[in-house]
């Protein structure tokens, strides 16, 4: 298992104190390419686990990345994120029917409960999420 460590410099404002902080959050999304680390990443994961499958070569993947990355700090600790690189996994992308990328699915003891074809806003994630982690 790979992780991709990311840091990201949040702004807060503080309008009664008028005063800026700047706050470090590192956001850790898994990379998978094989067999075995999909086992332990996804289908044995204690909580839900939001997988983008992707290329670098495609330009609404690249759109959709840093989207997934903010998504996995919003959503730090209630549900797993997880890359899968179809020109990397290619065995893993045919087993879940993956035609078209991205594809990002949300697995649950590793059934697939929501899917989303294609690169869509933040919001239209964060809905997939929402409703998919209500429903558990």
């Amino acid at each position: 298992m790979i992780e991709i460590k990311r840091r990201v410099t949040i702004f807060l404002h503080l309008t009664y104190l008028g005063m800026i902080f700047f706050v470090n959050v590192i956001m850790a999304i898994s990379k998978v390419s094989d067999e075995k680390t999909w086992e332990i990443d996804v289908v044995n994961s204690p909580v839900p686990v939001f997988v983008d499958f992707w290329a670098e070569w495609c330009g609404p993947c690249r759109m959709v990345g840093p989207v997934v990355e903010e998504l996995s700090g919003d959503y730090d600790g209630k549900i797993k994120f997880v890359k899968v690189n179809v020109d990397e996994a290619n065995a893993l992308a045919s087993k879940y029917n993956v035609f078209s990328i991205p594809t990002l699915m949300i697995f649950n003891k590793g059934e697939i409960i929501a899917q989303q074809v294609g690169a869509a806003s933040k919001e239209t994630y964060k809905n997939m999420i929402d409703k998919a982690i209500e429903n558990l």
